[in-house]
This record gives structure tokens, sequence and C-alpha cells, in this order.
């Protein structure tokens, strides 16, 4: 089991894996030439894959999206982002799949108008990772300069080879984790959800994943 090996072994069962994802490769290549400040391909593409691949399904079957954060916190108006959203538009335009491109820095700017409370400025996109609703979404990877993967698992791998999903109930509230595992074991029923604790700390929802979005409510765009 890929699950019980040393971590470096992980790591490279790892990179073999989502190599069968050509989206996903193509993103990660592309989004290397944009030069976005401590930037990583994110989230659901990369274990859906690893699932997909365990489960012996198309290495892109439901993956809904590929996510892209970076961190600039240099500049932090609409009109930045957008110009990099704009260029990812460009560079991702043959790609069969949605490609989501957001700074981090600017998730405190609208998080408490939508919400209704604070958010703590994050200080890099691996902060914003760590918000994520359960451990096994936490989990980054981008391709330095020289070809290198690099990996942001700051929860390990175990759970993502073994199809476990495993609640993180920092930011983001159980409802939130409800609704995606829901959504997740109609995909891939081999998955085993584990329950939120029962200690229940209330907590706004998660600001690097939402995706629900209001009309005419700017804010609610980047999500």
């Amino acid at each position: 089991m890929i699950s019980r090996l040393p971590l470096d072994q992980q790591l490279d069962s790892l990179r073999s894996v989502l190599s069968r994802n050509d989206v996903l490769t193509e993103v990660l290549a592309r989004t290397a030439t944009l030069g976005l400040p401590g930037w990583y391909v994110t989230a659901g593409c990369l274990f859906q894959t690893v699932w997909n691949v365990v489960t012996e399904k198309p290495p892109t079957s439901g993956i809904k999206d590929y996510d892209v954060f970076y961190f600039d916190d240099s500049d932090l108006s609409w009109e930045a982002e957008d110009s990099v959203i704009q260029a990812g538009r460009e560079v991702f335009a043959d790609l069969p799949a949605e490609v989501e491109i957001r700074n981090e820095a600017l998730v405190h700017l609208w998080y408490e108008d939508k919400f209704g409370a604070p958010c703590p400025p994050y200080d890099s996109a691996e902060a914003a990772i760590d918000s994520f609703a359960a451990t096994t979404c936490c989990l980054g990877m981008r391709v330095e300069t020289e070809g290198r993967w690099r990996v942001y698992a700051p929860h390990g791998l175990s759970d993502v080879f073994n199809l476990v999903l495993r609640p993180n109930p920092g930011l983001a509230p159980r409802s939130v984790y409800d609704a995606k595992a829901a959504r997740w074991q109609q995909e891939w029923p081999e998955l085993t959800v584990l329950g939120w604790p029962s200690a229940d700390i209330a907590a706004p929802s998660d600001p690097a994943r939402v995706r629900d979005r209001i009309p005419g409510d700017r804010r609610s765009d980047r999500r």
C-alpha cells in the first residue's frame, strides 16, 4: 500500500499518479510560465486525480475545475488580480477544463462582508490551503523553475491514497464539510468519510473553497 511507504516514496508515487492526468500536467506547466508569487495548483484536481487512479476511473473523471492559488500582498486591488486572471484565460484557453486563479492575499478584504465574521489576513498561499474543510483537501503542488515538483501537504498523503475524507474544523463549518462529502461520495462511493468532531466549534465559511455567487456582489465572484 502506497500509504505505508516512506514519505519520499509516497511523493514519487504521487507524482507518478498525477502525471496520468494530462490536463493537470498542462495546468502545472502553463501556470509556471505566469511567474505568480507563491503559487500552487491545489485541492480537488489533485486528490481527485488520485482517487480516480486508485478506483480505476479515467484520471479526469468528476474533476470540476483546476484551482490555482497565489499570494501577492504588494497590490491588493481587484484590478491587479483581474489582470492575472485575464492572463490565465489566455494561457489556458485551449484546455478542456476550467482553471480558476485567485490571489489569496485578498481574502480578508471581502470575507467579513460576505460571511459576517472577520478573517485574519493570510500570510501565504499555504495558509489558505490550511483552511480547507477537509484535511484531505490540504494539498498543493507547483513546478519549480528547474522542473522539480514542490508539494505542500501539511497532513501528509496517507488519507489521500487511502480515500479517507477527514474533517478540518478550523475555519470552515460542518455544513461545508458535509455538503462536499455527500457530493464526493456520489462520485467516489469508495470514500471513507469521517464524521465531524462532536465538540462542534462554530466557524464562518471556508473562504478558499466556497464557490457560491451572489448576483451583483463583486466580492462573491471571487469564490
